[in-house]
């Protein structure tokens, strides 16, 4: 590992392109295809004082602000940086955003662009496959840096470093959790914390297609689960009373829900605090899913039963399904849907409330109108981040767009 050091040569390599197409890999799945996104209706102003009344978060301006966002709100992409193969970020200490390059590198935004690495673990991941350092975040005091990363093994790791003065403190480090990935795709790999306090980590099914070893409903397995640990609350880690799999002997305390294939990208809204997950799909659907932010865990999303709203090969819908709120056809270019947020920044009034997000093989960036946890609309905003793997919000609500050929740029307003 070097801190502050040299500027790694992480050259995107031909087989980053179909790595991340990220999700989509299985011997499977089939090639190009576009998702259709139709927009809902739009939602009726008149039903701004119901909304005020259920949603916990909202004063009536801004309900009225999202009624009105049925129409798509007007956005550009400016330029701010580039990087090496970027992959994740996370709003750092003092107002700063922190990028994660894949192949272990971690560099901060400033006003000429990326500075050189805080922190280089090139030496100890891999990039093969859908591998590499996938996830970065900090914890809510902004006293400590976590990574998600696949070891040299391909083995997931979280490791913990103490921040102080917005610098790494590298003796710091240890390793909070890891699992034994199968197969070298749907790693999943995001992390955060969630308005709990408590550090959420996304896995994926482990890889092949169509989810072999049945991981996604199978409790005793961290693979295709949220989990929902306590990385300061014990040796490694902690896990929460509360979670809702606690002293069952058949499942896994660190579970906080299930079936999923691989989620590539979740978030918490920062206002209201629901749970938001991109889920890629296998051959036919793209979904997101919301878990409301009073939900004590324990959703089942349905893989590998169910693809999106779909039985998967003959499956069962399981009777505690937690249906997605969003799914789309691969009926196009679309492949591997990229989780994104719910817009809550002052730069774009029009698009606040709205979560955002785009898929890795169309690049379009597009927009859900929501109301009382439900869709009431699909906005396409009109422009193309490229091969968007990611999204980041900055501190003050704002977002960047994370493109696998290097380019990061901010949603602003057109």
């Amino acid at each position: 590992m070097n801190v502050r050091t040299r500027s790694s040569a992480l050259l995107c390599t031909l087989g980053l392109v179909t790595t991340l197409a990220l999700a989509t890999a299985s011997a499977e799945d089939a090639g190009p295809r576009q998702p259709v996104a139709k927009a809902a209706k739009a939602a009726n102003i008149e039903a701004i004082a119901e909304v005020a009344e259920v949603a916990e978060v909202a004063e009536v301006a801004e309900v009225a602000e999202v009624a009105k966002a049925s129409k798509a709100a007007k956005i550009s992409l400016t330029p701010v940086a580039t990087a090496r193969n970027p992959i994740a970020g996370a709003a750092g200490p003092g107002g700063t955003v922190w990028f994660a390059e894949r192949a272990g590198t971690v560099r901060v935004l400033g006003p000429k662009g990326l500075g050189q690495p805080v922190l280089d673990i090139s030496a100890e991941t891999t990039t093969d496959g859908e591998r590499g350092l996938l996830g970065i975040a900090f914890d809510p005091a902004r006293t400590h840096l976590y990574l998600s990363y696949t070891n040299l093994e391909g083995t997931s790791t979280i490791d913990e470093f103490a921040v102080r003065k917005g610098r790494i403190r590298p003796e710091t480090r240890r390793t909070v959790l890891t699992q034994t990935q199968p197969y070298a795709n749907h790693n999943g790999g995001d992390i955060r914390f969630g308005p709990d306090g408590y550090l959420y980590i996304a896995f994926g099914d482990g890889g092949a297609g169509g989810d072999p070893h049945g991981n996604g409903q199978n409790l005793d397995t961290l693979l295709g689960k949220m989990l929902r640990i306590d990385p300061r609350g014990g040796t490694p880690y902690a896990i929460p009373s509360d979670n809702p799999f606690v002293g069952d002997p058949n499942a896994r305390g660190e579970i906080w829900a299930y079936g999923l294939r691989n989620p590539w990208r979740f978030s918490f809204d920062a206002r209201t605090g629901d749970l938001f997950i991109g889920d890629v799909g296998q051959n036919d659907w793209e979904e997101i899913d919301r878990a409301p932010a009073r939900s004590r865990g324990g959703e089942n999303y349905g893989w590998s039963q169910m693809e999106g709203n779909h039985p998967f090969r003959g499956g069962t819908e399981p009777a505690n399904h937690a249906r997605p709120i969003h799914e789309y056809p691969r009926t196009g270019l679309g492949c591997a849907v990229t989780g994104g947020f719910v817009y809550r920044g002052n730069a774009i009034p029009a698009l606040r409330g709205q979560y955002v997000f785009s898929d890795y093989c169309d690049g379009t960036i597009r927009s859900l109108g929501l109301r009382n946890g439900k869709v009431t609309a699909v906005n396409d905003l009109v422009v193309n981040g490229g091969e968007v793997v990611s999204f980041v919000e900055g501190g003050a609500g704002e977002l960047y767009v994370l493109a696998q050929g290097g380019a990061i740029t901010r949603i602003d307003p057109a």
